[in-house]
């Protein structure tokens, strides 16, 4: 299960998901990636668009097939491939926001969108890692929450490290993803809300599910939808 080959690139792209999805309709085998200097309509979580300067940040979907029993934790074992590619390349050290935003010292510096068909047998893995973005080419309103690897990084060594550590991750057993996941955990013992609630987070359970003590004593389990730190 390993990631690259065959890759596609190209020069600017609407969505490397989009482009990857259109392959592994078609058949395309496991380990397709496609890249792409800059997406002129690429997506995030919650209908979100992801922008970046072109050449500045890598710009990923990997096409993962046939699915298993053990890629019911994709979406913990991307980020960590993510986050430890990161680190391969540049002197920082990352953390997991759940579910699948990593950080460096409380800022974002990539995400994941994984879109799958199970009835198909596939899934695409998209990330967008910033790279080499300077603090003023972000827009003005995410200047204060994004941020970069540094300097001396480069698109093709993230590349490269983000092919390794998507391997060993997607290979991973659940358990091992978990704990791993567990020990990077950004929302841990802090104060979160959801449309719903809020309360204090706890970790995660067997499923991958966020765990969250309320106020009123209750735990409750949230699946994947939008949760934000509490800053009152």
């Amino acid at each position: 299960m390993s990631f690259g080959n065959p890759r596609h690139h190209r020069r600017s792209l609407d969505s490397t998901n989009d482009l990857a999805r259109e392959f592994a309709a078609v058949g395309a085998p496991q380990g397709t990636v496609v890249t792409a200097e800059e997406q002129v309509a690429g997506r995030g979580r919650q209908g979100r668009s992801w922008t970046a300067p072109a050449g500045k940040a890598l710009l990923y979907s990997a096409i993962v097939r046939p699915l298993e029993q053990r890629h019911l934790v994709l979406p913990l074992a991307a980020p960590l491939a993510v986050a430890d590619a990161a680190e391969e390349v540049a002197d920082v050290s990352c953390a997991i926001k759940w579910p699948n935003d990593v950080w460096i010292e409380g800022r974002k510096c990539a995400g994941v969108l994984i879109e799958a068909r199970p009835q198909d047998g596939w899934a695409v893995i998209g990330v967008g890692l910033n790279v080499s973005i300077e603090p003023g080419e972000f827009p003005e309103e995410l200047r204060e929450t994004a941020t970069s690897l540094d300097a001396d990084a480069t698109v093709d060594g993230a590349l490269e490290a983000l092919n390794e550590s998507l391997t060993r991750w997607t290979r991973a057993d659940p358990q091992e993803v978990l704990a791993a996941f567990r020990d990077r955990d950004a929302l841990r013992g802090r104060e979160i809300a959801w449309d719903g609630g809020n309360g204090t987070a706890e970790g995660i359970d067997e499923r991958g599910n966020l765990l969250v003590a309320t106020g009123s004593g209750e735990q409750v389990s949230l699946g994947a939808g939008e949760v934000h730190l509490r800053l009152d």
